[in-house]
């Protein structure tokens, strides 16, 4: 008997209510892939990836979309980490998300980490696509190995244009089979957890942050666009998340110390 994987795909639209707020007249999932609702206040839509199937395990298909039209606020977290496992199929899974944001839309994309468990191979692909006024903060956590476990093979890339151009085009290969010096000092040097958190504003192309050190293990380097990319290494996902968070948190506090047509160094670095 052949087994095959799972092909699976959700697709999230968010638009402007009319009455200053965000509805969703798409939310849909299919097997593993739940997208779910969540209160929310303000102007932003909430919404909540629920695993509703152990994966993506070898073999499996998950394609996941989500679009912002013009005035919406849309926030996306998932309700726990997403775990890649062999699975019976063997051979590589892949995960692919399409973002699209608008002129005058803004994206949240805050997902749970992603561990990649001994014996597994997943693809991972993530591509954003912005208009020019379009607002982006998404982040990525990549664990390798549960506690005490070896990890399985993850690649994973990572695409974001602003306007039609290209901002970010990186692609990061670790565990078993992939190229050498994935775990040597230029990259992880030992390390189990790595993240990027990259934050899209209009203001950032006339008021840019200064490149700068965050600490000993994260890095804030500004892009060829209105964008920022932070990039981090950790021992463990819960010390990750909190270097992300803390750069995030000096970002969202920034604009306002900015003048314009002046770059700024991010405070308590």
């Amino acid at each position: 008997m052949t087994v095959t994987g799972i092909r699976a795909r959700a697709r999230i639209t968010a638009r402007a209510d009319g009455r200053g707020g965000t509805a969703l007249p798409d939310l849909d999932g299919e097997g593993p892939l739940a997208p779910r609702r969540t209160r929310s206040a303000g102007t932003e839509a909430k919404v909540v990836l629920v695993g509703a199937m152990s994966g993506p395990l070898g073999g499996d298909r998950f394609t996941l979309s989500a679009r912002v039209e013009e005035g919406a606020r849309l926030h996306v977290g998932s309700a726990a980490a997403t775990i890649a496992l062999p699975g019976q199929a063997g051979g590589e899974a892949r995960y692919d998300v399409r973002l699209d944001v608008a002129d005058g839309a803004e994206l949240r994309w805050l997902p749970e980490q992603l561990i990649s468990a001994d014996g597994s191979d997943l693809c991972v692909t993530t591509r954003a696509e912005l208009d020019a006024g379009a607002r982006l903060v998404l982040r990525e956590e990549q664990v390798l190995g549960r506690a005490g476990e070896q990890p399985g093979r993850l690649t994973s890339r990572l695409t974001v244009r602003v306007a039609g151009r290209t901002v970010l085009d990186q692609q990061l290969s670790c565990g078993p089979g992939a190229p050498g010096g994935w775990d040597g000092p230029a990259t992880l040097a030992g390390h189990r957890a790595v993240g990027q958190l990259v934050v899209v504003r209009p203001e950032f192309a006339e008021r840019p942050v200064a490149a700068q050190a965050l600490g000993e293990h994260a890095a804030l380097m500004p892009l060829a666009g209105p964008a920022v990319l932070v990039s981090a290494v950790a021992p463990d996902a819960l010390r990750l998340r909190g270097l992300l968070d803390e750069a995030l948190d000096r970002l969202d506090g920034c604009a306002a110390r900015t003048g314009a047509g002046r770059s700024v160094a991010l405070s308590g670095t």
